[in-house]
């Protein structure tokens, strides 16, 4: 009986099959991952804007869209119907998800303190003097109208003492404060106080001085999405951090200056003023995204005293194991 595959036919079938390769080409790369990130439009974006032009993102092998929200409602509605996978923004908002909503939401990572600071118009001269007029928040129940009520409280101004307009994202209240004067105060975040001091408005304080430490911005997402795309989220934690490490780099200040002022619409004078505010590691962005344990257990007692609810444990909304795995990635390069 013949043999199927005779012996002397074997290097005949091997340049065949040689042959058929050669033809096909070159084996295609992997497609990146798309993933939709939803950030803020200030200039704490900076780092995914980075991230994106400089390929750090798709070096590891992401495809980032950045979405950029109205308000922290639209972003936390978003969050929860799946219009995006990672919030990089106030994680406020992901324990208002907790909470309120009983969303199943887990926090990756750290990103800053807040960048915030009281700004008034010309005629106000303290807290007290709030009194009777409008202050601007986001949304009434998350992050900064927090600080707003324990600020105005501890100088005496209770709630009823002046109204809480919310307007939206800290692109809007200062352009509510721009057109109307009788908008008298907003906490605000760069690069709006930069602008807002250049437009002769006056700052109260920053709020890391005023109220301590405080674990503002880092990302968030769904705890299902995240657990079932786990090399997703530690890529792209180890992109933001490259990323953040790239901007923060004295020898990066030009192009970095540039594309704040490209991103932001800005002055190149008042970008340059507003990149010195972010790499200062007191007050910009926080070095390779480390989470703040004390500052959170801040954000945590602060929502407590103002909503007058018990504090809840802080780790019950964490999960670093995806960034310490992040960390590695980054390390290994």
């Amino acid at each position: 009986m013949r043999p199927n595959t005779p012996s002397h036919f074997a290097p005949l079938l091997g340049l065949v099959v040689l042959l058929a390769l050669n033809l096909a080409g070159p084996t295609r790369a992997a497609e990146p991952m798309p993933l939709r990130i939803n950030s803020f439009p200030n200039a704490k974006a900076l780092p995914l804007q980075v991230g994106i032009e400089k390929g750090f993102f798709a070096r590891r092998g992401l495809k980032v869209e950045l979405e950029l929200t109205e308000s922290s409602k639209a972003q936390r509605d978003g969050l929860a119907a799946g219009k995006f996978q990672i919030a990089q923004s106030a994680i406020d908002n992901a324990v208002a998800m907790i909470e309120g909503a009983k969303q199943d939401i887990v926090i990756l990572s750290g990103g800053d303190s807040g960048m915030n600071e009281f700004f008034v118009q010309a005629g106000i001269n303290s807290f007290a003097d709030l009194r009777g007029h409008v202050v601007l928040v986001d949304a009434p129940d998350t992050a900064y109208a927090l600080q707003v009520k324990k600020l105005l409280a501890q100088h005496g101004v209770g709630a009823a003492d002046y109204t809480a307009k919310p307007v939206g994202a800290g692109v809007y209240r200062f352009k509510a404060m721009v057109e109307d004067k009788n908008n008298a105060a907003a906490i605000l975040n760069l690069p709006f106080t930069v602008q807002a001091a250049e437009a002769g408005m006056k700052s109260l304080g920053r709020t890391v001085d005023l109220l301590g430490p405080y674990q503002a911005a880092g990302a968030f997402a769904r705890r299902d999405w995240a657990e079932q795309n786990r090399g997703t989220v530690e890529r792209y934690l180890a992109a933001y951090v490259e990323s953040l490490r790239w901007l923060r780099d004295p020898a990066n200040r030009a192009e970095t200056v540039a594309l704040l002022a490209r991103e932001q619409k800005l002055a190149p004078e008042t970008a340059a003023r507003t990149y010195e505010q972010l790499v200062d590691p007191g007050f910009g962005f926080t070095p390779d995204a480390k989470f703040d344990m004390q500052g959170f257990r801040n954000v945590m007692e602060l929502r407590a005293e103002v909503q007058g609810k018990p504090a809840v444990a802080p780790e019950r909304y964490l999960d670093f194991s995806y960034y310490d795995q992040a960390m590695r990635l980054v390390g290994q390069d």
